[in-house]
């Protein structure tokens, strides 16, 4: 079942989506040579806290951590640890908080000092799918435009979007009705309505779209270890267009 959010419920929403797109903000500051993933997460909970917000990962299905910190051929949920960022990575950082009951959840991908070209390109390509698919996010729209306008472009630019993980509906929870795949066909699903508010995430492979998780049952891969980018918004269907909450 989907929900539709109030007035008020979307002014919470609002808050806990600008605690998420400050605390990337700064993260993106932070991003450099030599820091671990583990000292990004311990900044990103410090500032949620500071916000007086509660981070939404962390404990959820057990996970153990405020950010999931995914590099080079790292899908999403990797875990912060002692890794230390090298010049030349990817990383892709997705933060999510709670404020008062409501969640707001985003991801940017971040190069490392310089980046091969074509890295950079899988950046640009990752994060402009997104806005497509925002700018399709709007009132009397299917569900499928969105995912539609993502896999076009993608694979327009020789690229692919991961199957096996979608973006979802958002409010009192993380995670609800519906699911939003980055692929389909456009026309299809629910239609859009005012109140709806998704979070948009296309994971974007240089290589196959093909994925696996590693031991820890976390972390997730790309088969072929090509790198992967991941940039993701909660987005309000409003009567005048969608709304981002996240802005970075």
């Amino acid at each position: 079942m989907i929900e539709l959010k109030n007035r008020e419920q979307l002014q919470l929403m609002r808050r806990a989506g600008a605690i998420v797109g400050e605390t990337l903000q700064l993260l993106r500051g932070l991003v450099r040579e030599g820091v671990t993933t583990e000292e990004l997460d311990q900044a990103a909970e410090a500032y949620i806290l500071k916000c007086g917000a509660a981070p939404a990962f962390k404990g959820y299905d057990g996970f153990p951590a405020t950010l999931c910190t995914s590099v080079n051929e790292e899908v999403v949920h990797g875990i912060p640890g002692s890794r230390k960022l090298r010049g030349g990575d990817i990383i892709s950082i997705d933060c999510g908080a709670f404020y008062q009951g409501y969640c707001g959840d985003a991801a940017i991908t971040v190069p490392v000092g310089e980046i091969e070209p074509e890295w950079r390109r899988l950046l640009e390509v990752c994060e402009q799918s997104l806005a497509l698919g925002i700018d399709q996010a709007r009132v009397e729209k299917r569900l499928f435009d969105i995912s539609s306008a993502v896999q076009s472009y993608v694979e327009k630019n020789g690229m692919s979007v991961v199957r096996d993980y979608v973006g979802h509906g958002i409010g009192r929870q993380m995670h609800e009705d519906p699911q939003v795949p980055n692929f389909g066909k456009p026309g299809r699903g629910p239609r859009l309505t005012q109140g709806m508010v998704l979070a948009i995430e296309p994971m974007v492979n240089m290589g196959g779209y093909k994925v696996e998780t590693l031991s820890n049952n976390w972390t997730v891969v790309t088969v072929d270890r090509s790198p992967s980018a991941h940039f993701e918004h909660t987005v309000a269907i409003m009567e005048d267009g969608p709304e981002i909450l996240t802005k970075v």
